[in-house]
């Protein structure tokens, strides 16, 4: 008999956690995380992206970097969400993500002719290789 099984808990398998055994029924233990943690963590992602976006010359890590700070954004806004129990601030998300996509397709574009002019790598600097 395995451990798990005498003392009440069905061993973690392949699929799940933990669960409660309890006459025949299955309780899945969740721990419920505040709004506080949502927001904890947005702000260091954000925090990480803006630091990056500051330190860093690449090119492509910058625009990773925004991206992140924008994800962290998305985050905060679904947290007030949640607390508030309102839809609206979903709803600004997809709006942000529909912003996001745009600036992926023109900042890879200008990524990409950034890289074409300047074989070795392109850097911040070299944003004025665009100019006609």
């Amino acid at each position: 008999m395995a451990h798990g099984a005498r003392d009440g808990w069905a061993e973690r398998g392949p699929s799940g956690p933990r669960r409660r055994r309890e006459s025949g029924n299955v309780v899945i233990a969740v721990q419920h995380l505040s709004e506080n943690w949502y927001l904890a963590f947005a702000a260091i992602l954000f925090s990480v992206g803006a630091v990056g976006l500051l330190v860093r010359r690449n090119v492509l890590v910058m625009f990773m970097c925004v991206e992140l700070m924008l994800n962290a954004v998305n985050v905060t806004f679904v947290a007030f969400s949640r607390a508030l129990n309102d839809i609206s601030g979903q709803a600004i998300v997809f709006f942000v993500l529909v912003v996001a996509a745009a600036e992926v397709a023109v900042g890879l574009a200008i990524i990409v002719a950034i890289f074409r002019r300047r074989r070795s790598g392109a850097t911040a600097d070299d944003i004025d290789l665009l100019r006609g």
